[in-house]
């Protein structure tokens, strides 16, 4: 067995276990390697994201949290190659940090994932046409609030060089070749606006959970598209 396989079997044997724990010298008997490796092998598995547990002493050994993991996937090698293509595409799309550490957990071996928050974040990324796409990407205070759907307060300029704090509940993030927005509610103009990535100039996220407002991005977009109000905000 090579040591992916290993790294592999390693999760899916604590995996089979838990809440259990599971000896280092029981891992290295079952896998028929040293202590010492196995040992190596959950420190990798640990630095990877995978939310293993030790616990010390004799009666002590390593625990997986199956809450904040994914079973096996079963992913075939062109699934995975469309993953990192999908990944690879734009290296400046928002989000793209996250993108990576989940590239690298998907080959490492299968990794720390919370589906339901996947699935969200999938759906707050709107791509209208990402032939002609700029790079900047969105502060790291905007992607979390977007992850989060927490209020969040931009530095941000506007077309005629004004800068301005505003204060939006974030929606989405859009791309509408040649640039990134970020789609929300703006409480100066209470009303949907989009501000141009490449004009944040800062953001800082707050404690407070943005309210539902109930505005569908497919309905309203296309009308601030059409208005030419982009970024009249």
């Amino acid at each position: 067995m090579n040591r992916t396989d290993r790294l592999y079997a390693i999760v899916e044997e604590l995996r089979g276990r838990s809440p259990n724990w599971m000896s280092a010298s029981a891992l290295a008997d079952r896998f028929e390697v040293s202590t010492r490796t196995i040992e190596r092998d959950l420190s990798a598995l640990q630095q990877a994201g995978v939310p293993i547990s030790a616990t010390p002493g004799r009666r002590g050994g390593y625990a997986l949290d199956t809450v904040h993991t994914l079973p096996p996937l079963n992913l075939t090698p062109g699934e995975v190659a469309a993953i990192a293509t999908a990944l690879s595409a734009n290296g400046a799309t928002p989000f793209n940090t996250a993108g990576r550490s989940a590239l690298r957990k998907i080959l490492a071996v299968l990794r720390d994932v919370d589906a339901d928050r996947a699935r969200a974040l999938a759906e707050r990324i709107y791509l209208y046409d990402d032939k002609r796409l700029a790079r900047p990407r969105p502060p790291l205070a905007v992607e979390d609030a977007i992850l989060e759907g927490r209020v969040v307060t931009l530095s941000y300029v506007d077309r005629r060089g004004t800068v301005s704090d505003r204060t939006v509940e974030p929606l989405a993030v859009v791309g509408d070749a040649p640039y990134w927005y970020l789609w929300g509610w703006c409480r100066l103009r209470e009303a949907p606006r989009a501000f141009r990535v490449d004009r944040i100039r800062g953001a800082v996220m707050h404690e407070e959970v943005a309210p539902d407002r109930g505005l569908s991005i497919d309905t309203y977009f296309p009308v601030i598209r059409e208005r030419s109000i982009l970024d009249d905000v």
